[in-house]
């Protein structure tokens, strides 16, 4: 199937633009001059007259436009000044052209009147000085829009920048905790359990590397990642830590941005496993509610008011990881999403994130 071609802005050619401007423009006022010639009466012969003011006024723009270009550059008094003078030599000699060919034409062998002058030079400034403030109009315009583009730009290279900053931003105590504990184990000959450990930090920290920070992954992606995460925490944690996975197949091309769920994950795993002898579940779901993804990661550790854990770590357990979520989905999706961290009723913490259901991967302009 032929790709359907996008048209190309208008303006995206300036040159180009200005040709098409002045042809269309001059061309328009021939033709409106010939239809009010004709509806006064006048012969074909007014068409000479018509056609040769309007090859005079087509080449005095041509002139004034190179002029305007060159005060463009100029200071603001600068170009004023330099702007009327061009308007009122352009309007002079523009009426002196079309009196002298109105009296040649239409008066043959009579000598040249003043009068006639005075008639033109009016209509003749009118049609310069509109000339000049269209073209000082559509230049305001492109400047204005080349300015409102580059600001864009600049937000999109912030807006990136802090994106790929908060998509880095994984725990470094989690990195710590492994290699320790790889140490530990190859100290205690458990060289196999080191080894599988290691593999599994290397391949979680090559999937970091080879997506881009600013991309977006499948949820089945996503689950699969969090779930080699959890096979090097299940080695620290063994029995303590129990991950529950409850994905409707439905969300599984959903896209969202990578390692969005694992701060959440290793959230719940430094404050509901690591402070609790027996451990805690952890429960990861994605479903589809009408057409918006819901994902959720909750815990059944101490929640907020539990009095097993000391008062610093339930001040904390929501700061840094939470923060750095709701930044990353703020500047994916803007307003189009919603973030809720609470206590559940039975014990724990649960965290909820609603989000656009998508398939294909969205553009961050357009998000």
């Amino acid at each position: 199937m032929a790709t359907r071609r996008q048209p190309k802005p208008f303006f995206e050619d300036k040159n180009r633009a200005f040709w098409n401007l002045q042809t269309a423009g001059w061309a328009g006022y021939f033709l409106l001059r010939t239809l009010s010639g004709f509806a006064n009466g006048l012969t074909l012969a007014f068409l000479v007259p018509v056609a040769v003011s309007t090859a005079t006024g087509y080449s005095l723009t041509l002139v004034l436009g190179a002029l305007y270009q060159e005060l463009l550059r100029r200071r603001p008094v600068v170009t004023w000044a330099g702007s009327i003078g061009g308007i009122l030599i352009a309007a002079g000699i523009y009426s002196m052209i079309d009196a002298w060919i109105f009296n040649t034409i239409q008066r043959p062998g009579e000598a040249f009147q003043v009068g006639l002058l005075a008639g033109t030079i009016f209509l003749d400034f009118v049609v310069i000085a509109a000339w000049s403030a269209l073209y000082y109009a559509i230049n305001f315009f492109l400047v204005v829009e080349q300015q409102a583009d580059q600001l864009q730009a600049l937000e999109n290279q912030a807006s990136s920048a802090q994106l790929a900053m908060l998509r880095y931003q994984l725990n470094p105590h989690f990195l710590f905790n492994t290699l320790n504990s790889i140490s530990t184990l190859v100290l205690l000959k458990q060289t196999e359990r080191a080894n599988a450990m290691l593999s599994r930090l290397s391949s979680l920290l090559r999937y970091t590397l080879v997506n881009e920070p600013l991309g977006q992954v499948t949820m089945e992606q996503e689950i699969e990642t969090l779930k080699l995460y959890l096979d090097i925490e299940k080695m620290r944690f063994e029995d303590r830590l129990r991950p529950i996975f409850e994905v409707d197949p439905i969300v599984l091309k959903a896209r969202l941005p990578s390692l969005l769920l694992q701060p959440l994950v290793e959230n719940s795993i430094k404050y509901a496993v690591t402070p609790l002898e027996e451990g805690a579940d952890i429960i990861v779901s994605a479903r589809l509610v009408v057409d918006r993804l819901r994902l959720s990661v909750a815990d059944t550790g101490p929640g907020p008011q539990d009095k097993r854990v000391p008062a610093p770590v339930q001040v904390t357990s929501t700061s840094v990881g939470l923060a750095n979520i709701r930044d990353r989905l703020a500047q994916a999706y803007g307003a189009d999403q919603s973030f809720e961290a609470r206590a559940r009723p039975g014990g724990g913490f649960e965290v909820v994130i609603d989000l656009p259901f998508q398939i294909e991967e969205q553009s961050r302009e357009a998000a």
